[in-house]
């Protein structure tokens, strides 16, 4: 191992990489030596027909093209693919892409989240070779993970990232997980920042309700664990109330404030993961200011 990490970082130095880039290839470099020492392979194979990798930054040509499909503000390279964890059999396929945030003058914060998504993609793909090993050992099964990252907002105020996991063990389930990042103050954003009090749990979840009750009303095919909708099995049917202090959430480009619940939360499953923009006019009293959302 550390030969192939001299080579790579030989290649490294030999290929023309923008300077903003420079300290995640150090990273990946340095986190492979020391992954090495802790017994951690990053390279491994269950059989012949399964082709399992963990790499890190592309460090090749093929950089170049790959840069400029990267959301990017200015030119400044603001979420990549740090790692990607796959696996690929006739039963059995994972692929599972973390992100990384570069470019944020508060390097705390920077380090914070790619710490949080390293940890997160390596929790998902040790669960998913786990259960691959159980399902093996009691006669075989079907079982699939995709994972990976959209940029929904990036703005001259906001990035906010949303990042998924689709799960598939006979039917598929959805979660999706989001931050907001202030870029000119640099800071995390949560939903109760932004608010003056926690009145806001009650009144952004009477607009969703009615959202829902309106949505149901315009098209048949839209369904909704809500109240007073017309729900055939209403009093069998968990009822959706008010979203959590901490609901899911992001900012868009328009300067709304979006809900969203994950696949099965609130409706069923053929509605996947669905989203609510709610009015700035019916959160605009109890906003902390208008800074975020207008």
């Amino acid at each position: 191992m550390d030969k192939k990490l001299e080579q790579l970082k030989k290649e490294y130095k030999n290929i023309e990489i923008p300077d903003e880039l420079d300290f995640m290839v150090e990273k990946a470099l340095l986190k492979g030596k020391k992954e090495k020492k802790n017994g951690y392979k990053w390279i491994a194979g269950t059989a012949a027909a399964a082709v399992i990798f963990i790499g890190g930054l592309n460090i090749s040509p093929a950089m170049a093209s790959t840069l400029a499909e990267m959301p990017v503000v200015g030119s400044i390279v603001k979420v990549l693919t740090f790692t990607e964890y796959k696996v690929d059999k006739e039963k059995y396929q994972a692929d599972i892409k973390v992100p990384a945030v570069s470019e944020l003058e508060n390097e705390d914060l920077a380090q914070s989240l790619n710490d949080k998504y390293l940890k997160e993609g390596k929790q998902l793909y040790d669960e998913f070779m786990a259960d691959m090993k159980e399902l093996e050992n009691n006669g075989g099964g079907h079982l699939g993970v995709d994972s990976g990252y959209e940029v929904k907002t990036d703005n001259d105020q906001i990035l906010s990232i949303g990042r998924y996991v689709v799960n598939t063990v006979g039917s598929s389930s959805t979660i999706m997980k989001y931050d907001t990042i202030d870029k000119k103050n640099q800071v995390l954003l949560s939903l109760p920042m932004l608010f003056k009090d926690d009145s806001y749990v009650n009144t952004v979840s009477e607009n969703i309700k009615k959202q829902m009750r309106e949505q149901m009303n315009a098209d048949e095919n839209n369904i909704y664990w809500v109240s007073n909708a017309g729900l055939e099995d209403e009093e069998l049917t968990e009822l959706f109330e008010t979203i959590s202090k901490e609901q899911n959430f992001y900012i868009n480009n328009e300067g709304k404030l979006v809900i969203s619940f994950d696949k099965y939360e609130v409706a069923p499953g053929y509605m996947g993961v669905v989203e609510f923009v709610i009015p700035t006019e019916v959160i605009s009293d109890i906003l902390v200011s208008d800074e975020y959302i207008h």
